[in-house]
């Protein structure tokens, strides 16, 4: 197959003017936020800390009838765009949020009324509406005194071809119902529990413009030094059918199915936040439902950010420095690019319910699948409920190699008494993740060639991890951190990550020192020494990575190589 060349990705957002008067409708929200709140008030009359027992419970009680009634409800709203009316009851965007609020209230009520539910609210003038709304519902964590926040959220909004087109049918079932639908659902079933975190359930408005509710909310949580310790943002994740076209890296090509793989983008390669949360997400589910799990998920950790060409809401929380990672169905009906001939659903008037096969009148084939989209909201309940108990990450940790032996040092003042330590070599995924008990040292077993990225986690008396550290590069035989300046070259490239691979891949170097150059590009070639690509480089001392993309479906060897030149040369 020929290699179909794709620089990297870039979002360009709808110009707004600037966010202005950002605010909680529910003062008591914002208090709940920033930890000013007696637990006491919010606790469960039944407190289940278990985690075995809670992942048992969220297996059984997530409903995908429930899923498919939150759907049908939102297509009927007819046009969700940002701009679309705001007073009628029965249509428009008003009325969608209004709805979606009540059936806030309807979950808080049937669980000691422990979820505080409000808008965040904020001033822009977007598609000629000067002010907007998030929804959102927040279970307040039992430990304020040691406060963190951990938001899953899903945009409301609807769109067809035209950016602020009020008018057409704008049911928007795939994109995004089915994101605000896993949202309503997790809100559902994870009030009936007790976290030491706090949650925030939040649907958000003006994505389609330019991810401006997302924008709105990591704003507000960066000004008021909100600490979200992970985002978890759902967006085009009930469908399974592929369309003709979709953005890269995507599907196989017209009306093939997947509804057993879900992809987690997010930014960064090494060392990235972003990527580590993707990668407990994935061994939260492997190690807690996989073996309880009647149709398996396969959790793929995605290389880039995003689709190329395409952004979303996790996008601006990153931008404000928290980590996030986006859940996307592995197969997306289109591009969403509506050039002359588009026959796909996305961003269009087609992105409905379904088909009436039999033609009573009534939808009976649809296009979300709603026990993939009760699968893919199990695999987001099960990591909050973990990362929401707030367990003690160690301070730090070393590594040092010898032969085939990783010798690894954790420093934990809290003392946690087991440990999580996570090796990663070729792939975007750990290749093991050991388990330390009773010491804050330990011994393992690791290839002797090539370099390993560590990280470590700490684990509570009822075996939940922490989120897990930063990453530390650990070359062969040589301590933790940089390579030995007087045995290592001076720029040294490493092995590109995940190899082998499929559609991107991280290509890293290590620059001890930055030596004076004029340019600096990657390249990479075919066995046959044809260029594919070359991609400029900024050098910077340390880990230095650019992302390779490539496109679905390629086969080959290819090789790359660091080229600089000088001035004058």
């Amino acid at each position: 197959m020929m290699v179909r060349l794709i620089f990297l990705s870039l979002f360009i957002p709808f110009l707004a003017a600037a966010q202005s008067n950002i605010l909680t409708t529910n003062p008591l929200a914002e208090q709940i936020l920033l930890g000013n709140y007696n637990p006491a008030t919010y606790a469960a009359g039944t407190v289940i800390t278990d985690p075995a027992v809670i992942a048992g419970e969220l297996n059984t009680r997530i409903s995908s009838d429930s899923l498919k009634a939150y759907i049908i409800q939102l297509s009927q709203f007819g046009n969700r765009n940002t701009g679309a009316d705001t007073l009628s009851q029965t249509t428009g965007i008003g009325a969608a949020r209004r709805w979606v609020h009540r059936k806030f209230e309807l979950f808080s009520a049937q669980h000691e009324n422990r979820l505080i539910t409000g808008y965040l609210q904020f001033d822009q003038n977007i598609c000629d509406v000067g002010q907007h709304r998030n929804i959102m519902a927040i279970l307040p964590g039992s430990d304020p005194s040691n406060n963190g926040v951990i938001l899953v959220e899903g945009h409301i909004d609807s769109r067809c071809s035209g950016l602020c087109d009020t008018a057409c049918l704008a049911e928007g079932v795939e994109d995004n119902a089915s994101g605000t639908a896993l949202v309503m659902e997790t809100a559902r079933v994870m009030s009936k529990y007790t976290f030491k975190n706090t949650i925030v359930f939040m649907v958000t408005i003006g994505e389609e413009q330019g991810l401006l509710g997302a924008e709105a909310f990591a704003t507000f949580a960066d000004n008021k030094n909100i600490p979200l310790r992970a985002v978890l943002n759902n967006d085009v994740i009930g469908g399974i059918v592929c369309g003709k076209t979709s953005s890269p890296p995507s599907c196989p090509g017209l009306n093939e199915i997947d509804s057993t793989s879900v992809r987690l983008f997010s930014s960064g390669g090494f060392n990235s936040r972003h990527k580590q949360l993707a990668r407990f997400v994935k061994l939260e589910y492997r190690e807690n439902l996989l073996n309880q799990a009647l149709v398996p998920m396969n959790i793929r950790i995605m290389s880039p950010e995003d689709r190329t060409g395409r952004g979303g809401d996790h996008i601006p929380f990153r931008e404000h420095g928290f980590p996030a990672i986006r859940f996307t169905a592995a197969n997306e009906h289109g591009d969403a690019s509506n050039d002359p001939g588009y026959t796909d659903r996305q961003h269009t008037s087609s992105d409905v319910l379904g088909v009436d096969t039999d033609n009573d009148g009534v939808v009976d084939s649809f296009f979300v699948d709603f026990n993939y989209l009760s699968r893919n909201t199990l695999i987001n309940t099960n990591a909050i409920a973990i990362a929401a108990r707030h367990v003690p990450v160690p301070t730090d940790f070393s590594g040092i190699r010898n032969g085939n032996q990783l010798t690894v040092n954790i420093t934990d003042p809290a003392n946690t008494g087991l440990y999580r330590v996570a090796l990663r070599s070729t792939t975007n995924d750990w290749d093991t993740v050991f388990t330390l008990s009773g010491a804050t040292t330990g011994v393992f077993p690791c290839n002797p060639a090539g370099n390993l990225f560590l990280s470590v986690a700490g684990v509570d008396a009822e075996n939940a991890e922490s989120l897990f550290s930063g990453e530390k590069l650990i070359s062969p035989s040589v301590a933790t951190g940089e390579p030995d300046d007087e045995s290592e070259k001076n720029i040294r490239l490493l092995q590109n990550r995940p190899n082998p691979f499929d559609e991107a891949t991280w290509i890293s170097f290590w620059v001890n020192q930055v030596p004076a150059y004029q340019k600096a590009e990657v390249q990479i070639s075919d066995m046959q020494g044809k260029i594919i690509q070359q991609i400029p480089v900024h050098l910077r001392q340390g880990m230095n990575e650019t992302l390779y993309t490539h496109g679905y479906g390629v086969r080959g060897t290819f090789v790359y190589a660091l080229l600089s030149s000088t001035a004058g040369r």
